[in-house]
């Protein structure tokens, strides 16, 4: 028995999804010097590790990163780390910057996160553990390099699609693939700030995971493409072809999409119930860019590749 088709005109709402999706973006956009923040990671800094003995969920991040700001007078980040073989559980204390922190400074942390657990019945034997600097010019060869990754996915992306799908204009259809593809990123940045996460090696986790998400999604929708058009040849409209071929993948985007975002869903929840603020700091920027991806995979890559060719008819 054959599925059910959708019959959702795609292609002559393009106009709505392109000022949509330039709405967005100029939110996103409006808000990141304000809300920005680089992790350790791409601005360099101090990171401090305190072990001890007690539950994941049994240290309140929120109260700790507060009394620590009193003491130290900067913004600080703080995550619980578990060993699973060891069961042993940590403090992770990051402390974003241009300059690392003094030993003064370090000494006073020490004394702040010791002293909050003295004479806890949850938290017990907080000790130091390591303490690591670093240096901003080494964050930012990082960050470079993390961007250099994603320049190289967008580039193979291009070439993939311009030679597999080279009887359909293959190269036009790579370059909107990819100008979908920057919606995505900027939808995980506004994500990111959103909600309040900083941005560090799981922005760049999400970012490629993203990637390949939707650039599939929208070869299924190229490939669907030209099996139509050598089918029907030009007995169709391009817009109606187009949009005959999204229909008839939609299903498949859609049932997708909601099983990963089922499953990064009971994740988060997982992360919330056993505080592991690094597994939540993926799987939420995750769930915003899978919805992101079905929109600009199925709105915006195909609407600007369908507008890109009737202007080209029409200049002919």
């Amino acid at each position: 028995m054959r599925k059910k088709e959708f019959n959702l005109n795609f292609v002559g709402s393009r106009k709505i999804f392109f000022i949509i999706a330039a709405v967005l973006t100029v939110i996103v956009l409006a808000i990141a010097p304000f809300r920005a923040k680089l992790d350790v990671q791409f601005a360099g800094g101090t990171m401090i590790t305190y072990t001890y003995d007690g539950a994941a969920d049994a240290v309140d991040t929120k109260a700790l990163s507060s009394e620590i700001q009193s003491v130290i007078g900067k913004e600080v980040t703080i995550n619980i780390t578990s060993d699973m073989i060891s069961d042993a559980s940590n403090i992770v204390v990051t402390v974003a910057g241009n300059d690392s922190l003094s030993e003064e400074m370090i000494n006073k942390m020490n004394d702040a996160v010791i002293g909050v657990y003295k004479n806890s019945e949850t938290v017990k034997n907080v000790a130091i553990g390591t303490t690591n600097n670093v240096d901003p010019s080494m964050g930012s060869l990082f960050f470079i390099k993390c961007l250099a990754a994603v320049f190289c996915a967008f580039l193979l992306i291009v070439v993939y699609v311009a030679i597999r799908f080279r009887k359909i204009g293959g190269w036009s259809a790579g370059i909107m693939a990819i100008v979908a593809l920057l919606f995505d990123i900027i939808m995980v940045f506004g994500a990111f700030l959103a909600l309040n996460f900083t941005l560090d090696s799981n922005f760049i986790a999400v970012v490629l995971t993203i990637l390949g998400y939707s650039v599939n999604d929208t070869i299924v929708i190229y490939d669907r493409i030209r099996e139509n058009e050598g089918l029907l040849g030009n007995k169709l409209p391009i817009g109606e072809l187009v949009n005959r071929s999204i229909n008839q993948t939609f299903n498949r985007t859609l049932n997708t999409s909601i099983t990963t975002l089922i499953t990064m869903f009971v994740i988060s929840i997982v992360a919330v119930v056993f505080n592991i603020d690094s597994i939540l700091r993926f799987s939420l920027p995750m769930m915003i860019g899978l919805i992101a991806g079905v929109f600009s995979s199925n709105c915006i890559a195909t609407g600007l590749w369908v507008s890109w060719l009737i202007r080209k008819e029409k200049n002919a």
